[in-house]
């Protein structure tokens, strides 16, 4: 650990922590510390960090704004990436949204429409950030990433870089080519078209308001627990297996939505792991469907 270190700070000009505890960096507020924490502020650290963990054969996995994210109270063995400031920027290129890996996908949303543009309104409810929407092609209200995005920069494994198109990205539901190939997108661009400004911010705000009055958003939770299968949804299997306010441990299946847990007490990851199995088992046991997570488990088991 101590040479890994010392060929970070001759290589690597970015933010190393050791021990970090993760906790702090999920919407769920749960997780144990990673070995190492890196936060590149640029492309170039990036890559120059991804080199030196290849050449130590240290694993290495990215984390976004936390959400959709349960991390092990073991923690995370080897280094977490988080981007740094240097990829919390947006552009606009006539229809062209230009934005950052660790850009806040909400805010995206909002920044679009005040520049008139649509296309983005489904992303005003998805608490993540560019490079994760991109990654899990994140979607509501009937879209999705596919339908928007032209391009992204990433980062690979190896330590290359490059420009891909939607197409090269291998888009279907909640799923892209970086689920099977390792990569950090660190830049998307979106093609969007022409909007009214008024209908595109009350189009905002009803979505605003609608997840307000159905989300437990003031609590600390990680946005949808499981995919929802074709035809249906998963709300509805859960709240009719009449699982709404069952608990293990810290972790409740809320109230106010069945899709989602809530941190309601010092949640560790194994409650919302039981929770999860024991949602899994009983709407199977009744439906004889089986919910499949859409939240990404990290970390030591």
């Amino acid at each position: 650990m101590e040479q890994l270190i010392a060929d970070l700070e001759r290589s690597y000009s970015g933010v190393v922590k050791v021990s970090e505890p993760l906790a702090a960096h999920t919407t769920w507020k749960i997780g144990g510390p990673a070995d190492l924490f890196i936060v590149p502020a640029d492309a170039e650290q990036l890559a120059s960090a991804i080199a030196v963990l290849g050449r130590h054969g240290v694993p290495w996995t990215v984390l976004g704004r936390g959400s959709n994210t349960l991390v092990s109270d073991r923690g995370v063995r080897g280094a977490v990436i988080k981007l740094g400031g240097g990829f919390d920027s947006v552009r606009f290129e006539g229809n062209l949204v230009i934005a950052g890996g660790s850009y806040s996908f909400i805010k995206l949303s909002i920044m679009a429409g005040k520049e008139g543009l649509t296309g983005l309104e489904f992303a005003g409810g998805i608490p993540g950030n560019v490079g994760g929407a991109v990654y899990m092609n994140a979607g509501a209200h009937h879209s999705d990433v596919s339908r928007i995005l032209k391009s992204a920069d990433i980062v690979w494994e190896d330590g290359s870089k490059g420009t891909y198109g939607n197409e090269e990205l291998h888009f279907s539901y909640r799923h892209s080519i970086l689920q099977e190939k390792r990569g950090i997108v660190t830049e998307a661009v979106f093609a969007l078209e022409p909007g009214d400004r008024k209908e595109i911010a009350a189009m905002l705000a009803s979505y605003k308001d609608r997840r307000l009055r159905t989300q437990p958003m003031q609590l600390a939770c990680a946005g949808s627990v499981f995919r929802n299968p074709e035809g249906d949804h998963a709300a509805r299997l859960i709240e009719a297996a009449g699982l709404k306010g069952t608990r293990e441990g810290g972790a409740v299946v809320s109230e106010l939505h069945a899709n989602f847990i809530v941190n309601e007490d010092h949640a560790k990851a194994e409650d919302v792991l039981a929770l999860m199995e024991r949602v899994r088992r009983t709407v199977n046991e009744r439906f004889g469907i089986l919910l499949v997570p859409e939240v990404l488990l990290m970390g030591e088991r």
